[in-house]
C-alpha cells in the first residue's frame, strides 16, 4: 500500500469558532506535576485505542461524562512555532466537541486568566491546592481544567506535531486524563492512521482518492492529532 503524502502548510490563522473568554483568578496548578507523575499506577490504555497504547492515562475511578463543563485553556508552546498554538487549541475543541464527553468552554491566551495560570504553575503550595482549585471552578463555573502545551512542531521536511495535555478535576484536584504523545510524518504506522483518518472522517460519501495523489496539509494533520487525542477519553466498556 502507498503512503499518503504529508505536505507542508504553515498553520497561520486561527479557526472561526467562538470562543468564551472568562475573568482572571487563575492562581497556579503546579500540583499537576505530581499528579502526573502519580498516574503512572492507574488505568493502563484501553485495548481500543491500541494506536495511542501507552500515550495517555485515564482515571479508573472517574466517569469523565459526569464532568458537566471543562474549561480548555489554549495551549502553552514550546516550540519554535507559537502561532500554531491557538490551530491546535480550536482543533482539540472542535474534536472534543464531536466526541461529546463533556461541554466545553475555552480561555484565550489574550484572558487574563491564562496569563495568571502560566505564571503560577510551579509556585503553588500543596497546601493551599484544594482552595484555589475550589476558587477556580466558582471563577470559571466548570468542574474541571484541561491544560497543556504543544511540546514539538515542524512543519517541514516532514510534519511532527507534539502534544502533553492534562484534565483536572476542579473538585478534588485530582488527574483526571493525561497525555504525552508525538505524530511524526514519517513514521509509516502514523501515515497508514493517517489514512484511516482521511478515508473515514475527510472522504465520506466521495469516491475515494488514488492514494499517491492524496495530499494532507498541515492544518488537517493537527486535526488528526486532535481526533485521536480525543478517542482517549473514553475507556473501554466492561
Amino acid at each position: 500500500m502507498n503512503s499518503r503524502k504529508i505536505a507542508p502548510e504553515n498553520s497561520d490563522t486561527k479557526g472561526n469558532q467562538a470562543r468564551g473568554h472568562h475573568p482572571a483568578v487563575l492562581c497556579g496548578l503546579c500540583v499537576l506535576a505530581a499528579l502526573w507523575l502519580a498516574s503512572a499506577g492507574g488505568c493502563q490504555s484501553p485495548s481500543e485505542n491500541g494506536a495511542m497504547a501507552g500515550a495517555y492515562y485515564i482515571n479508573p475511578h472517574k466517569d469523565l461524562h459526569k464532568l458537566g463543563r471543562v474549561a480548555l485553556v489554549e495551549l502553552d508552546n514550546t516550540s519554535s512555532y507559537p502561532d500554531v498554538s491557538a490551530d491546535v487549541t480550536q482543533a482539540l475543541f472542535l474534536a472534543l466537541q464531536k466526541k461529546q464527553v463533556f461541554s466545553l468552554t475555552t480561555v484565550d491566551h489574550d484572558d487574563p486568566a491564562w496569563h495568571a495560570l502560566q505564571e503560577n504553575l510551579e509556585n503553588l503550595d500543596s497546601l493551599q491546592t484544594l482552595r484555589r482549585l475550589l476558587a477556580m471552578r466558582d471563577t470559571l463555573r466548570c468542574n474541571a481544567l484541561l491544560i497543556g502545551t504543544v511540546t514539538e512542531y515542524r512543519p517541514y521536511p516532514q510534519l511532527v506535531l507534539g502534544l502533553r495535555l492534562k484534565l483536572l478535576d476542579l473538585t478534588d484536584g485530582q488527574l483526571l486524563w493525561g497525555l504525552e504523545q508525538v505524530w511524526d510524518a514519517a513514521d509509516k504506522s502514523i501515515q497508514k492512521r493517517v489514512e484511516t483518518y482521511f478515508k473515514k472522517e475527510l472522504r465520506s460519501g466521495f469516491a475515494p482518492l488514488r492514494e499517491d495523489l492524496v495530499v494532507i496539509s498541515s492544518r488537517e494533520f493537527v486535526k488528526f492529532a486532535a481526533y485521536e487525542t480525543a478517542q482517549t477519553l473514553e475507556r473501554e466498556p466492561k
